[in-house]
């Protein structure tokens, strides 16, 4: 008996021990979430617009492109809203070469034929709302890869409300416009080639085309070649690579020890940028970034899979840079739709409020157990102190973030614990009812509700397994801190209880037990 006792309690002991080892100090060891830290709420609107009128624009570009290669002279392109563009002006023996076009496209587009050689290709619904869907679901994995860089605890980023909204926490986060900008930054890069440029106006730039851009090139602003104000490029429309195509970007400095931005190409990127580099040398090559050419450096020599983004950088843009590079490109630009910051001040007061709420709870519950079960009382409250302290640690270990539900789901532990020891109690107020001896009704009462005790607790476990799969999170805070209650109690609940008694009970002839 007595051997039987010395390793409960050894156990019992090393759980206490590495619990407290965990938890201190609490003010480290614990993971507050936005309610309790402070921080931002944004709500923000993926403007799946954006990737429509991209998809569209690219398939048009691509066709008007291949019709030219064909000799198709004097065909215009014209975009018809997001999802559509309207091909005019294709002579008849061109037709069959733009039906063939079309059938390559005929999974995205439908295609209506009208007079005068006019062709109308309008995106199909099922694609358009798969388009739109995918647009709001990479736009959710871009904000995390950036969120998370930026090295925020347990950030919240969920669809919310609306098909095309996106709920933002980030609790602790003090630079609220920063996160703002590197979440909502496109980080779009393109490059290149140049055709004509840089000029100090647009006008200047596009007078020996007529004032308007030739076919399959655009005109972009940006830095000049050291004169002040903006300037003009010309460049062709279709990018040599793009942003898809990095493998990995760091922070560096160019060769006036100036900070900029070194990347790495994928096997793909690079063998398009070799070729395109190989074929152009002595050409100006355009760094797009986000639409504005941020240098135009000229090529040397055939370049394959490394290349430096130079500028008018800080140290802090470029870092910045990097991050957004690295996480990704935004399918589509965002709008803000509503901003909420949580002071410090505020998480402090909503802190102090759930400590004071758990203490009264802990302080009446102790306080009915002593009434209403003796002596046996101090026994349930010593199991309930080591379920909180085994809560608290295994929060801390797993990294779990609490929140005000959180607390609540503390709480609520509070009460779970006393109900399992109030169930064990009862059941042995009944066996020494019956005239059953101390320890054999003790031993009775652990056993015969044991499997009481086990489907509650498989029951509410059920039920925050769903709270967490569907909840969001300050309801995945409350599913979380309920389940590791739940797990410890089984053990404070049957064993520690169990263990405390048998502790009283060993070595003596106990004729009544104060309960």
């Amino acid at each position: 008996m007595m051997k039987n006792l010395r390793w409960k309690f050894a156990t019992i002991v090393a759980v206490l021990a590495l619990s407290a080892w965990v938890v201190y100090p609490i003010d480290e060891s614990l993971r507050l979430g936005l309610d309790l830290k402070g921080g931002v709420h944004l709500v923000l609107r993926v403007n799946t617009n954006d990737a429509l009128r991209a998809e569209t624009e690219t398939a048009m570009e691509r066709m008007r492109s291949e019709l030219a290669k064909a000799g198709a002279t004097g065909v215009n392109a014209e975009l018809l809203g997001v999802d559509g563009f309207e091909l005019t002006g294709v002579a008849p023996e061109h037709a069959a070469l733009v039906r063939q076009l079309g059938a390559d496209i005929e999974g995205t587009y439908n295609r209506e034929s009208g007079a005068g050689g006019t062709h109308r290709f309008t995106m199909k619904a099922n694609v358009r709302y798969q388009l739109a869907d995918e647009t709001v679901r990479q736009a959710l994995r871009t904000i995390e890869n950036r969120v998370n860089a930026l090295g925020v605890a347990e950030p919240v980023v969920a669809r919310h409300g609306g098909v095309d909204q996106v709920l933002v926490q980030l609790p602790g986060v003090a630079d609220v416009s920063r996160a703002k900008e590197i979440m909502g930054s496109p980080a779009l890069l393109e490059l290149k080639l140049v055709e004509a440029g840089p000029l100090g106006s647009r006008e200047d730039l596009l007078a020996p085309h007529g004032g308007q851009e030739p076919p399959g090139q655009q005109v972009v602003s940006g830095v000049g070649d050291g004169t002040a104000g903006v300037s003009y490029y010309l460049v062709q429309r279709t990018p040599v690579i793009t942003g898809r195509d990095l493998r990995n970007a760091r922070p560096t400095l160019d060769e006036y020890n100036q900070p900029a931005v070194s990347f790495s190409l994928k096997p793909d990127g690079a063998a398009k940028f070799g070729n395109a580099t190989g074929q152009n040398v002595g050409r100006a090559l355009a760094i797009i970034l986000d639409g504005r050419v941020v240098s135009a450096p000229r090529i040397e020599s055939r370049i394959t899979d490394e290349g430096r983004i130079s500028g008018s950088f800080t140290q802090q843009e470029a870092q910045d840079l990097v991050l957004t590079l690295r996480s990704g490109a935004l399918p589509a630009s965002l709008t803000y739709l509503e901003e909420r910051t949580v002071g410090p001040s505020l998480g402090a007061d909503s802190i102090r409020a759930g400590i004071t709420a758990s203490l009264i709870g802990l302080g009446v519950v102790t306080v009915f157990m002593l009434v209403f079960y003796r002596f046996s009382g101090i026994n349930a409250i010593i199991a309930m102190g080591m379920n909180l302290l085994i809560l608290l640690a295994l929060m801390a270990y797993f990294g779990a973030t609490m929140t005000l539900p959180g607390i609540a789901g503390f709480i609520l532990t509070i009460g779970i614990g006393v109900d399992s020891n109030v169930l064990i109690f009862e059941r042995i107020k009944e066996e020494l009812a019956n005239q059953k001896g101390v320890r054999a009704a003790v031993a009775n009462g652990f056993d015969r509700v044991f499997l009481t005790i086990l489907d509650t607790h498989v029951a509410s476990l059920i039920a925050a397994a769903f709270l967490f799969q569907f909840g969001t999170g300050p309801i995945r805070g409350f599913a979380t801190t309920l389940t590791i209650g739940l797990l410890a109690n089984v053990f404070t609940a049957v064993f520690v209880s169990r263990a405390l008694f048998e502790a009283v009970l060993a070595g003596r002839q106990t004729a009544r037990l104060s309960i």
